[in-house]
């Protein structure tokens, strides 16, 4: 299992998780919920205190991430595997995104 904290111009939105590639999750942060001037991160992921999941990783987070050659020379220069999406987002949206969203990984232990 790994987890990520999902930023929002700065400020912690919310936690996705993936369980295993099959199963990912997102659920937003109490204090951004209870926050009426808080946007949710995107239309797809609207504010609720449900926890959202699916079976691949969510197509708003997929589209953070680089396409084609840039995604292939990014994958080999990292060493992580094409089809680890996951991991590829941890790996390269931490600061330096298109949007107001980043993610971090929280590390296991």
């Amino acid at each position: 299992m790994r987890k990520a904290e999902v930023y929002y111009n700065g400020e912690l939105a919310g936690v996705l998780v993936e369980h295993h590639r099959t199963l990912f999750e997102f659920v937003y942060d109490e204090s951004w919920l209870a926050d009426p001037n808080k946007p949710s991160i995107s239309l797809t992921l609207p504010k609720s205190q449900s926890i959202y999941t699916a079976k691949s990783l969510f197509p708003f987070f997929f589209h953070l991430l680089s396409e084609g050659v840039n995604r292939q020379v990014q994958c080999r220069q990292l060493r992580i595997d094409e089809s680890d999406h996951f991991g590829l987002l941890l790996a390269t949206a931490t600061d330096d995104t298109v949007g107001a969203v980043t993610v971090q990984e929280i590390p296991a232990g």
